[in-house]
């Protein structure tokens, strides 16, 4: 079995200036010229942007992030506070927001949601060719 190349852990407040901080996280953990570095960048975005807005984080809690790079596979996390809503796709593309599940659904090979006392992980995983 073959290491993981990066792996990086970063928590941050449940605020929309969280995004930003975490596509530089990506960006600085797997390296800017990761093959990957774009899909994974957008994947998280996304991800740390539900988490802020649709949990609970956002009155002042907080969003882990974390992010594994290893053997042609690239797994993200987002933990948040939970919330009321599910988090699932929304299939209009002509919907004015929503849509932020839907790319993670097109683009990652897979993903998914999973419940824990504390509170919501919602995750992907991206493979990529392995030069």
């Amino acid at each position: 079995m073959m290491a993981d190349r990066a792996t990086g852990v970063i928590e941050l407040s449940g605020s929309p200036e969280s995004v930003s901080l975490a596509r530089e996280y990506v960006k600085t953990t797997i390296g800017a010229d990761h093959p990957a570095v774009d899909d994974v960048t957008l994947l998280v975005s996304e991800l740390v942007t539900n988490a802020v807005v649709h949990s609970d984080s956002h009155n002042g809690g907080k969003v882990t992030l974390t992010v594994t790079d290893g053997a042609g596979r690239i797994r993200g996390e987002v933990r948040d506070a939970g919330g009321d809503t599910v988090p699932r796709p929304c299939n209009d593309m002509l919907a004015e927001g929503g849509r932020g599940l839907l790319l993670v659904d097109l683009i990652s090979t897979r993903w998914g949601v999973e419940d824990d006392i504390a509170g919501r992980v919602v995750w992907f995983e991206l493979t990529y060719d392995v030069m």
